[in-house]
């Protein structure tokens, strides 16, 4: 790798993070939040003087006017450094208000990999700080890399590596020429979602502020709401609302944004992992309805309307809650916690392993089953109406292995840690699918904040990695990835 590009981009990338830490400066003067100021107009400042040290301190980096040949290696590095150290600058305003260091990178760290955990006890903080808590959130849902290809000319032919690292998938997806435009173009649907969301939640009866916030944190797959008791309270019509914006933020933007270009929503029903996607919402959720209808005593528009929006909000990795789910009965609970392993489409907002992914993981199996009664036959393992490589393939299984041994392994020590096997299991479930709530005392209702700062740690690790998707943050840990040259 060559440190001049890799400075170079780096530093890019903080400079304009730096412009970001501005905005909410903004809500400060409009709510008269004076003391909101000071801490992001200091975190902005040492941002851009860390930038400018970075771009110092490297030889070379002056001459360097442009970018377009960065190697992948180079690309992982930056994406990954890059949010790292979004999400360290991210919690400089928290401390400000009272929070704890490891809380804040816990808190901004889950806020920028749009994951909705909390380690907040109470919410006496000022508006300045919960709009910076959910826009962190909208940042990261469709990724701060993709957001920087999409304005700077600086990525506009570089921005391949980046864009794929940042969102890596099964399978490159991109519906245009040229990256910047792709990159461009998921931002439109994605900010234009996020207006619509606000505007239908505003008309509906929900604040101006409190509609903002939702809106960054549904469409994001972010779910830190700027209430402590998240959505529950809200009347059914914003409940559906924020219930179809989270269903659109755990399914495909590229898609969406074709279904759009053409003018037909069938567009959606077309693709194979779309599908697999609206049938198990479907399928869980008229369980889960039954479930609650006969096993819970709720009427029959309680027991559909909490059904969808729970397991809306899980599968998309969004993470609200319209009811404590923890205190439902134990069927209940365990059709919750099925669709959290499940995760949302490629190319979403949302996390998990990705729809797509168990769809190959399917295959495979079924492939290797005709294998056995058939060992001579040629089995074409197919995804709609295209082929599957055997590199996929191979790079799905190690994935997923990759994904589960993480979160085994994260589950085990902090079930040590916590002594509490709940607390392990579904806060490293919840943590490396950035879903958000757990159960037991880390569920939708409750906060982080008790755990050992260890475990927040771990979990602030898994957060960064999972949102990464593995391969970027797992490849920092091959020595043959740190040769640097000038």
């Amino acid at each position: 790798m060559r440190l001049t590009y890799l400075a170079y981009s780096f530093s890019l990338t903080i400079m304009y993070f730096s412009f970001v830490l501005l905005l909410p400066i903004a809500v400060a003067i409009f709510f008269h939040e004076v003391n909101a100021i000071l801490p992001f107009l200091l975190t902005a400042s040492f941002a851009l003087m860390l930038a400018v040290t970075i771009r110092k301190l490297v030889s070379g980096v002056a001459k360097i006017k442009s970018i377009n040949d960065i190697k992948k290696s180079e690309g992982l590095c930056v994406v990954t450094f890059s949010w790292l150290f979004a999400a360290i600058l991210a919690a400089i305003p928290y401390l400000f208000f009272g929070i704890k260091p490891v809380d804040a990178l816990f808190e901004a760290m889950s806020g920028i990999t749009a994951t909705g955990s909390t380690v907040f006890t109470h919410f006496n903080y000022p508006h300045t700080l919960f709009f910076w808590r959910s826009f962190t959130q909208w940042l990261g849902g469709m990724g701060i890399i993709v957001l920087f290809i999409a304005i700077l000319p600086q990525f506009a032919i570089a921005g391949r590596q980046m864009f794929f690292a940042e969102a890596p998938g099964p399978t490159e997806d991109k519906f245009t020429p040229r990256i910047k435009n792709t990159a461009a173009a998921l931002w439109k649907i994605y900010a234009g979602l996020t207006v619509l969301d606000f505007v239908l939640l505003k008309f509906n009866g929900m604040d101006s502020f409190e509609s903002l916030c939702h809106a960054f944190s549904s469409i994001s797959g972010g779910g830190l709401s700027p209430s402590a008791d998240s959505m529950i309270g809200y009347s059914f019509p914003l409940l559906w609302i924020t219930t179809i914006f989270m269903f659109l933020a755990g399914s495909s933007f590229n898609l969406q944004y074709k279904a759009l270009i053409r003018f037909n929503p069938l567009v959606l029903f077309r693709n194979e992992e779309f599908r697999a996607y609206f049938n198990v919402i479907v399928v869980i959720g008229i369980l889960l309805t039954v479930s609650l209808f006969f096993n819970m005593n709720y009427d029959f528009v309680e027991s559909i309307t909490h059904s969808f929006f729970n397991i809306s909000a899980l599968v998309s990795s969004t993470g609200y809650c319209s009811v404590d789910y923890t205190k439902w009965d134990y069927t209940s609970k365990l059709l919750i916690f099925a669709v959290m392993l499940f995760g949302s489409c490629a190319s979403s907002a949302g996390g998990g392993l990705k729809v797509i992914r168990w769809l190959l993981i399917f295959k495979i199996m079924k492939t290797e089953m005709i294998k056995i009664l058939h060992p001579k036959a040629v089995c074409n393992i197919k995804i709609g109406s295209y082929s599957v490589s055997k590199e996929i393939l191979d790079q799905t299984l190690m994935f997923v292995a990759f994904y589960f041994a993480i979160l085994v392994f994260s589950a085990f020590i902090i079930a040590i840690i916590e002594q509490n096997t709940t607390i392990g299991l579904t806060g490293a479930v919840s943590a490396i699918g950035n879903i958000g709530p757990g159960f037991g005392k880390i569920g939708p209702l409750g906060s982080f904040e008790p755990l050992h700062w260890s475990t927040k740690l771990i979990l602030i690790f898994d957060m960064l990695i999972g949102r990464l998707e593995l391969i970027p943050v797992l490849v920092l840990f091959q020595k043959d990835f740190w040769i640097l040259k000038k």
